[in-house]
């Protein structure tokens, strides 16, 4: 691939990642409102949301608001373009976290008490599913050593003879409880929440307005796009059974979401250290010996 192609590549994805996750959040919230027998708004209505954010007058607390904004969706727009250009997991994985760290300094440069807390909280969410990532990134290594291809670099994950998921089960249900905290899905949702299932409702996010939130918005676009497409990848080896594999694994999230109630914070740091803990080094043992 000659260099105007890999420029071309990564404008794609960037254009097209956020439509797509901005869809997939329309189809959530469509969903979810059929599941408690409201018609809901519309698919698009993401896309009306940011629209409608962009045309409000720009008003900050202070720079470094606006700052750690920008900051957080530049860091996720290099993860997805770091994922097209195949790079190595393990510094994906280090870009991602910045991205979330910077939207929790975002959420600490204001004086207001529940974007205080949101933040706190954010940090108990990352202390709870980085570990699954970094497990899922170890089975991913242990994976391509069996097939001669052990490499952490995404490029040679995806070009791997055999599904992720038939080797790595259990590690992809540890997975989807990481992808419920990173989408804020109950009962995880203790940072913010888009459906106001808990007290501080939008929490950590909740200082921002306007143009700037629209750009935290976007970011999340980008977020739920990346999510779901290493989903997707754990059966790389057949597109249209990858991305059937996600669509299935947003319904069980929706459905996880609507019948579940949120529980408290230290909970879910318990929760994610034993069952999804145990469930992925199991998996990761087993590809080991």
């Amino acid at each position: 691939m000659d260099a105007w192609q890999t420029i071309l590549w990564i404008a794609v994805a960037v254009i097209a990642a956020p439509l797509i996750g901005a869809l997939l959040m329309g189809i959530d919230r469509k969903v979810t409102a059929r599941m408690q027998g409201r018609i809901g708004p519309p698919v698009w209505q993401p896309f009306y949301d940011v629209i409608k954010l962009l045309r409000k007058k720009p008003i900050a607390l202070n720079r470094f608001q606006i700052f750690y904004a920008w900051l957080h969706l530049s860091f996720m727009i290099l993860v997805v373009v770091l994922l097209t250009l195949g790079q190595d997991i393990l510094l994906i994985l280090f870009v991602h976290a910045f991205a979330v760290i910077a939207l929790v300094m975002g959420g600490m440069s204001v004086r207001s008490p529940y974007s205080r807390i949101g933040s706190h909280r954010k940090i108990m969410q990352m202390v709870a599913y980085e570990p699954i990532l970094i497990l899922m990134v170890v089975g991913m290594y242990l994976v391509g050593r069996h097939t001669h291809l052990a490499s952490f670099m995404a490029s040679d994950v995806i070009a791997g003879p055999q599904p992720l998921l038939l080797a790595m089960p259990l590690v992809f249900v540890a997975l989807l409880f990481a992808v419920a905290i990173k989408l804020e899905k109950s009962p995880f949702d203790i940072a913010s929440s888009h459906h106001a299932h808990q007290e501080l409702v939008k929490g950590i996010t909740v200082e921002y307005s306007g143009p700037y939130l629209a750009i935290l918005e976007i970011a999340h676009f980008y977020e739920v796009a990346v999510l779901f497409a290493v989903i997707a990848c754990f059966w790389a080896t057949n597109l249209l059974i990858g991305l059937g594999l996600a669509a299935i694994s947003l319904l069980l999230l929706i459905a996880l979401d609507n019948v579940v109630a949120r529980l408290k914070p230290l909970w879910m740091v318990k929760f994610m250290w034993t069952i999804p803990m145990v469930l992925a080094l199991s998996n990761i043992i087993w590809l080991y010996y």
